[in-house]
């Protein structure tokens, strides 16, 4: 149990930052409208990040209402 909230930790330190790196890559994108294709995939990797990151944190955060 140890070792897979040592390693969903890692993971999660690992998606928190290439989320923070998105967004600085999003809006230097945002100004530059030929680039619409390649910033609604970034967009979408961003959500895609999101969704795995709650995900781990809802395994990572003890279930204290039971």
């Amino acid at each position: 149990m140890l070792i897979e909230n040592n390693t969903m930790l890692r993971r999660l330190h690992e998606l928190r930052s290439e989320h923070r790196d998105l967004d600085t890559v999003i809006e230097r994108l945002v100004n530059h409208p030929f680039n619409q294709l390649q910033l609604q995939r970034l967009k979408k990797r961003k959500l895609q990040l999101k969704d795995e990151i709650s995900w781990i944190e809802t395994r990572l955060i003890p279930d204290d209402i039971a």
